[in-house]
């Protein structure tokens, strides 16, 4: 029988290379790239194209940078994260929530539009990129998980309304004033709606519904029609395209720029994006490192996120650091290439999954197709209407706006809910920087509060078993002599106290007991702070003539017990590796 040599996995081939390659992932697929994968990269990286075009435009528009901006941030930063990311199927490129942040930050230091905002906006994807190289090079990936998925759900949702108030002037084709404020973007379409373009308000609401079909309505038509989801998926995402196109026909067969006064693009410059040098100054470096440091963190948490669950599905592994690497260097790639900070966009990746991309070359080949977009095809974006990608923009955001994630949440944890509410809030009286901050150390605090008071439960033996349960929810027999309580949190600094009194109040309370049996088997960790408090206890205890005994004690606990010396102080003879150990110790079986 003819014998198949098996692909090697990347982390084989990393492992092999002594981790060198885990720095050039491309250096692991390429040279074992197979034939019968080209077929999928090629319809994946053509189909992303067709999404990421309008896609790359209407982001710079909420950004607020012209439409060709979005197109060169869709080259080089595919190209370069196509070889250095370790996820086959992400796609990279102007994402919402970046470009909301861009306008943001952007908006408060210089005019949308001047040579000093498109300066600045170079500025900060270098920095971006600076910043998640060093990030990936320290191995700083880890830091993501300051962010609870609550507090992820309230910053996306609130942002996910901030960017559709933000597109309400150019739905209506009114010129709205330059404001931060949604109460006031809200106040102000109320009292000028009588002023709206009619044909340019037709042409938004028309491209939303066309959307809203193609996403929701096409979809479930072609699964009941049986369609592969290879087929249907990269079809139903492919609304903006189709939308782009009708409006353009539209505007150009009616001349309605002209007619109709509705908004166009106008002539978008063509040709390869020139070489950029972003300007470099202390100055603009400090003011703008608050907000890059909220791009970064919001735009390597979506990436990795999307890369993570896609990767799953073909039980493929993705490289959190590496992902940093791969990203800041996409990154790096936009700053000197004309374009703005870009990350992972889960809608594009998704197609790039569903479209049968099989390694990186389906990210090279969209970057080339994009490349030859707006060296060749941009006199043909001179009519398209800005409705139609304010349109796109508002659409693509109604699905950051999670309301499931509320509702479950509050049922679930009110602790968490209010942490997720507060980030939303915050998010839209102020700005998402603010929000992002405001709910991780929301987060944190909650989780301070939480473990500040540990569950302590007083347990008794269930039956003739070798089970110690709390005796609050089981029929347990318990030991008069004998006080067996579990302690169901590491122990430090936070509620070493609240154990303390607990321990001594149950003391209190039953004044028949001689011996204490601390269970240790829900604590992982003891700090400085929690070890002199079992010490003091040890001699508290002493003085109202109990013993104190540890049952359960995981390993990395006793090793720390070891090296100063708590063993010897409490007595080898007092810690037991089960609690039935203890009790039949002690006498009590």
């Amino acid at each position: 029988m003819p014998t198949h040599k098996p692909a090697l996995t990347p982390a084989l081939s990393q492992a092999g290379a002594g981790g060198f390659l885990s720095y050039l992932p491309f250096l692991v697929w390429l040279p074992h790239y197979r034939r019968q994968d080209v077929v999928g990269d090629l319809m994946a990286g053509v189909i992303v194209t067709f999404v990421l075009v309008p896609q790359g435009m209407a982001y710079a528009m909420l950004a607020g940078l012209p439409p060709q901006v979005g197109l060169y941030a869709s080259i080089m930063p595919p190209i370069l994260y196509g070889l250095l990311g370790t996820s086959r199927t992400l796609a990279v490129g102007p994402e919402a929530t970046g470009s909301l942040l861009v306008a943001s930050i952007l908006g408060q230091l210089a005019l949308q539009g001047s040579s000093e905002y498109l300066s600045l906006a170079l500025t900060l994807a270098l920095m971006a990129g600076i910043i998640k190289l060093v990030m990936g090079l320290v191995r700083l990936g880890f830091l993501v998980n300051f962010l609870s998925h609550p507090v992820i759900s309230g910053y996306t949702s609130a942002a996910g309304l901030i960017i559709i108030f933000s597109q309400v002037g150019h739905l209506m084709g009114i010129a709205f004033p330059r404001t931060h404020s949604t109460y006031e973007v809200v106040i102000y379409t109320v009292r000028h709606s009588a002023e709206s373009n009619l044909i340019t308000l037709s042409i938004g609401l028309g491209s939303i519904v066309i959307l809203i079909c193609f996403t929701r309505v096409l979809g479930a038509l072609l699964n009941r029609w049986g369609m592969p989801a290879s087929v249907s998926g990269p079809i139903t995402k492919s609304g903006p395209l189709v939308v782009i196109l009708i409006g353009t026909l539209v505007v150009w067969a009616f001349q309605l720029h002209e007619n109709g006064n509705v908004g166009i693009f106008g002539a978008v410059p063509a040709g390869l994006p020139p070489l950029t040098v972003p300007h470099f100054d202390w100055t603009r470096l400090k003011i703008l490192l608050p907000g890059v440091l909220a791009i970064i963190l919001v735009g390597y948490m979506d990436s990795i996120s999307v890369a993570k669950a896609l990767a799953s599905k073909r039980r493929e592994k993705v490289d959190a650091n590496q992902e940093l690497v791969a990203l800041a260097t996409a990154n790096l790639g936009a700053a000197f290439t004309g374009g703005y900070p870009v990350s992972g966009g889960t809608s594009r990746s998704v197609v790039n999954f569903t479209a049968g991309a099989k390694t990186g070359l389906a990210s090279i080949i969209t970057g080339l197709l994009i490349a030859l977009t707006v060296s060749f095809l941009t006199s043909l974006f001179y009519f398209l209407p800005r409705a139609a990608l304010a349109a796109i923009v508002v659409v693509a955001s109604l699905g950051l706006i999670d309301m499931t994630t509320l509702k479950y949440v509050w049922r679930y944890s009110k602790a968490d809910a209010a942490s997720l509410l507060i980030t939303f809030l915050v998010v839209m009286v102020f700005n998402i920087e603010i929000g992002i901050v405001i709910g991780a150390l929301t987060s944190l605090a909650l989780y301070l509060w939480r473990t500040s008071r540990p569950h302590v439960a007083i347990v008794g033996r269930v039956q003739d078993s070798e089970h110690y349960r709390n005796v609050l929810r089981h029929d347990v027999q318990t030991c008069p002599p004998v006080l067996a309580i579990r302690v169901d949190e590491s122990l430090y600094f936070a509620n070493t106290k609240y154990l303390e009194d607990y321990l001594l109040r149950a003391i209190a309370d039953h004044p028949s007991i001689k011996h204490l049996v601390l269970v240790c088997s829900g604590i992982n960790f003891i700090d400085a702070s929690g070890l002199m408090t079992l010490e003091k206890l040890i001699d508290a205890l002493r003085d109202a003539g109990v013993s104190l005994y540890l049952a359960e004690v995981k390993g990395p606990v006793m090793d720390q017990f070891q090296k100063v010396g708590f063993v010897e102080h409490l007595g080898t003879d007092r810690i037991y590796l089960s609690t039935r150990q203890a009790m039949q110790a002690l006498g009590c079986e």
